[in-house]
């Protein structure tokens, strides 16, 4: 039997089922995130489904404040008074971008980098403050942005394996 020889309602129905099936299964993903208007202050790669242009996530001052916002206060070994830090939970950072690993690495602008266990994020309320003493923080006193955990929430953290974590003039991350 050739093509010619099958009925048209068939050849009707064959297509419609193609057509159905076509529609149910997902195509290419598009990139989920809108691409950032201004500078961009943080890149974010790695383990990511969420990306600005198809490899990471590029975000920039206006996308992380649109995050949920948070304040604590803490003191620190840079500072000699406790420092207000405001931004957005480093946790809400990475399920915007959707990302996924079981640690962080985070890269400052001299390079220096740091690995910071994801579960740490949650357990801890790390956050990646944009404000200092409610003032953005310029790139000379440690921004602009920073990691910083809540110091003075539990004993636990007030250590040099938790003081390392923290990384001022953070350019990006990456999960892994």
């Amino acid at each position: 039997m050739s093509f010619l020889d099958v009925p048209i309602h068939s050849l009707r129905k064959a297509a419609w089922v193609g057509m159905t099936v076509l529609t149910l299964v997902p195509g290419p993903s598009a990139q989920a995130l809108e691409a950032p208007q201004g500078k961009v202050v943080l890149t974010v790669s790695g383990q990511v489904a969420d990306t600005t242009d198809g490899k990471a996530a590029k975000l920039d001052m206006a996308m992380i404040r649109k995050l949920p916002q948070v304040s604590f206060t803490t003191q620190t070994p840079w500072d000699a008074k406790p420092v207000k830090f405001t931004g957005p939970r480093l946790k809400d950072v990475v399920s915007l971008v959707k990302g996924s690993g079981t640690h962080v690495v985070a890269i400052a602008l001299n390079d220096y980098r740091v690995t910071i266990p994801t579960a740490d994020l949650t357990e801890h309320g790390v956050l990646l403050a944009h404000q200092i003493n409610d003032a953005d923080i310029p790139v000379r006193t440690k921004g602009p942005l920073f990691i910083v955990y809540p110091f003075d929430s539990k004993t636990e953290l007030k250590s040099s394996k938790f003081y390392e974590r923290s990384i001022w003039q953070l350019k990006a991350i990456e999960l892994k």
